[in-house]
């Protein structure tokens, strides 16, 4: 077996962040169970899948202590439909970003082009670092609330610090 086909998967168990009121779990882990003594083979105690597309999932969604259960990685969500890309304009609510997404539209009349945007409404979980200005991928999936469809899927720092309403196309 070669290094590159080992998963990654915590040594330890360590408590899920407890931040909320309820007591906050996986829901695919049995957190009371027994560990027997001889028992080599030991499962992990956190739940991490992956979501194709070729997207990796990220190191800290397989060592973190999160729990999102609207995370494509760690929770009960998949990922279908369209993949789309954008820029990040803003991070003030928890755990959902606003992401910008700039296109041409064609006039036949002028046989020109205008800039428009639409801001798109995504989920963002604790594995990703997100900051404004950053370019991240998302990907559709069920609704998640009255506005969001969309779950951040991977992410690139921001190379060039432009303005917010600035027009960038990918």
């Amino acid at each position: 077996m070669t290094l590159k086909n080992v998963a990654r998967i915590p040594k330890v168990y360590s408590e899920c962040d407890q931040t909320e009121k309820a007591y906050q779990k996986q829901q695919a882990i049995f957190v009371a169970r027994k560990r027997a003594i001889g028992n080599q083979r030991d499962k992990p105690m956190r739940f991490v899948k992956n979501i194709g597309l070729g997207l990796k999932t990220p190191a800290s969604a397989i060592e973190g202590n999160y729990v999102d259960k609207k995370c494509p990685f760690t929770g009960n969500v998949s990922i279908r439909g369209s993949i789309l890309k954008g820029v990040v304009i803003s991070t003030k609510m928890k755990r959902t970003i606003v992401v910008r997404r700039d296109y041409l539209h064609y006039i036949s009349k002028y046989r020109r082009f205008e800039k428009r945007h639409t801001n798109v409404a995504a989920h963002c979980s604790p594995a990703f670092p997100v900051a404004e200005g950053d370019i991240v991928t998302i990907g559709q999936c069920r609704p998640l609330s009255k506005t969001v469809r969309f779950n951040v899927v991977a992410h690139e720092p921001q190379r060039v610090i432009a303005g917010k309403k600035s027009f960038r196309i990918f």
